[in-house]
């Protein structure tokens, strides 16, 4: 079995920054892509990072410059740098995996979830 376990989130005002975490589990064999999604209230779930094995990264338009992704292969863990927050970026923030487990299943594996909210 395989978990996302994701660490960080909380209330930070307007400019402020945050750090998201999510470290993969369990019968874990590798993992490729890597990412980051956010669910506003009343809104669909948008993509807002990826990160493939090698480090190669791609970012929403409304977060670059100010959101960096980054990963530890060793830890299995990706990371959300975010600066220069905004109200808008107030979101639950999941992270995903794209993983090949130990019996060489392969699946999209997601995090719990993380609220993060921006205040004006």
């Amino acid at each position: 079995q395989v978990q996302l376990v994701q660490s960080g989130g909380g209330l930070v005002p307007a400019g402020g920054s945050l750090r998201l975490s999510c470290v993969a589990s369990g019968n874990v064999f590798s993992i490729n892509n890597m990412g980051w999604y956010r669910q506003a209230t009343g809104k669909q779930r948008e993509s807002v990072a990826h990160i493939t094995r090698g480090g190669t990264t791609i970012y929403a338009d409304s977060v670059k410059g100010r959101f960096t992704i980054s990963r530890d292969n060793a830890k299995n863990t990706v990371y959300l740098q975010m600066n220069r927050l905004k109200p808008e970026d107030t979101a639950v923030y999941y992270c995903n995996a794209d993983l090949t487990t130990t019996s060489l299943s392969h699946f999209s594996a997601w995090g719990q979830g993380t609220q993060v909210t921006v205040s004006s």
